[in-house]
This record gives C-alpha cells, structure tokens and sequence, in this order.
C-alpha cells in the first residue's frame, strides 16, 4: 500500500467535461496530484504515465487509463511513493473504476466522490457531449508542448478556460484538445471465439503454413490469454522449428495490436506436413 495520500475522486459519464475542469477541482478540494486516463499529472505537467489517448485502439486505451500494463502500473508506483505525503485526485467515468484505479496503484479508497453534475450545469454537460460525438475532440489537462511530444491522433489545438460566475473561482491552467485515432463510445468485449479467428487468420499467411489444425485459448486470472496453435506445415525454404517461431512472432506482433490483450505463452505445434505443391 502506498501510504500518506488523501485520495478523492471526481466523476462522471465519458465526455461530459471532467478533465476540463479537473485542475479547478482539484483547486478546489486541495488536491496536489491529479490521475487522468493513465497520467500522473502536478501543475499541469506530467510527472510520469502514459495517456490512454495515445493508443491506436479502444480496447488498449481502457486498459491504460485503469494501468493494467505492468509497466506502467508500476512506474505510476514508484513515482508514488517519492512523492507522499499528499492528496490525489483520481479521473473517473464511474465510482468503480476510481476504485479499481486506487487498488492497481496500492493507494487508499476514495474518501469522498465529485460528480461532474456537482460542477456543472445541465446545459454545459449537453454541450460538451455533442462537442465529444460530433468533433471526437477531448482535453488532456496538461501543456501543448507535452502532449504534442507522443500523441498518436491529432492535436487539435489549446484551451484556456475561465468558468462562468456561478462557479467559485476560476481556472485558468493550460488544457490540450485532442482527437484519439478510435472512439471511446460502445463497449468492446473479445471472446475467445473472435481470438481464435484472428489466430487462424494470422498462421494461415504464415510462409510454408498449409493449414491450422486447432487454436485453443487460455486466459488466467489476470486476465492473460495464452494460446496453443497446430500446424500442418511444407517443406521448403524454412526449417519447422522456423516456421513456427515465425508463426509465433507474427501472433504476438499482430494480435495484441487488433485486440489490446496481454499476452502470455504462444505454443506453436507442428502437427503434420506435406509435400510442397511447387
């Protein structure tokens, strides 16, 4: 557990505005750091993190922001821990993925929620909705010049806001409007049905493959899919064992792309072979 944090959570649907108004509340509330689709942020400056809005697919970028990536998980951790004691303020569409974010970062539950209907007014959560499906447009709450370093869609341009009278204060730190190369809307789920076909697809294109005899999918509690692939396979140019491993490099290059998953174990069996038609 990561010790000398106060941790609070601000919260509302996709696209309603809460990471433009995520330093005003934290402002508001005294919170030093600010954890926002997978970035640790401190006075509009990353402090480490990678943005979920720089994954080139929906399902890789909801893993992000909940730091499901070991790696990342872990250098979020460790910059943690430095920096206690202090308050955070965790980014979230729901009270249970703030939750599922203070556990994968060994923080304390949410001590209290902000809704983003708290904050701002009906009309304003409308408006910033048509903005999100029409434009695809959304905010990172951090400079320009950081944003621009590693985004993978396009950067729109900057916002600076000053919140209408009805709100106390104002906040006027610098945001990034960003398009993401995918769309947060729908909700994306991969059985083992859809890995199988990608599988087949992808070790059927393999050199000297002439069939897929059989995928079998695993997948542990973590969530890791390991997978267990047979092959009927030629003679020609490539020994077996070469054919496999190719096979196998291709999987774990093509697969994780398409469907965001982490991958465990790719067991590549030679089944049979035939003699090459050439």
């Amino acid at each position: 557990m990561v010790t000398g944090f106060k941790v609070l959570a601000f919260v509302g649907p996709a696209g309603t505005g809460k990471s433009q108004r995520a330093h005003f509340i934290a402002r508001q509330f005294g919170a030093d750091y600010i954890i926002d689709d997978g970035l640790l942020i401190k006075n509009g400056k990353i402090l480490c993190g990678k943005s979920a809005k720089t994954e080139q697919n929906q399902v890789r970028a909801i893993r992000r922001a909940l730091f499901e990536f070991p790696d990342h998980r872990d250098q979020v951790v460790r910059v943690l821990e430095k920096s206690a004691p202090g308050t955070i303020l965790i980014v979230a569409t729901s009270p249970g993925m703030a939750l599922k974010i203070s556990k994968q970062l060994s923080l304390p539950n949410p001590e209290r929620y902000i809704y983003i209907e708290e904050i701002a007014t009906r009309e304003e959560i409308e408006q910033a909705l048509r903005e999100r499906h029409v434009k695809r447009q959304h905010v990172i709450p951090v400079t320009y010049v950081q944003v621009r370093r590693n985004f993978a869609g396009k950067v729109v341009g900057r916002l600076r806001t000053f919140w209408s009278s009805h709100m106390r204060g104002s906040d006027d730190a610098e945001k990034t409007i960003v398009r993401p190369p995918f769309s947060y809307y729908g909700e994306v789920e991969v059985g083992p049905l859809a890995i199988e076909q990608i599988v087949r697809r992808v070790a059927s294109l393999g050199a000297q493959v002439c069939e897929v005899k059989e995928v079998r999918v695993k997948s542990d509690n973590e969530g890791k899919v390991s997978l267990n692939v047979s092959l009927v396979v030629s003679i020609g140019k490539y020994k077996f064992i070469e054919v496999g491993r190719r096979v196998q490099r291709r999987i774990f290059s093509v697969l994780p792309f398409l469907t965001g998953l982490d991958l465990g174990e790719i067991d590549i069996l030679i089944e049979g072979w035939r003699k090459s038609d050439v």
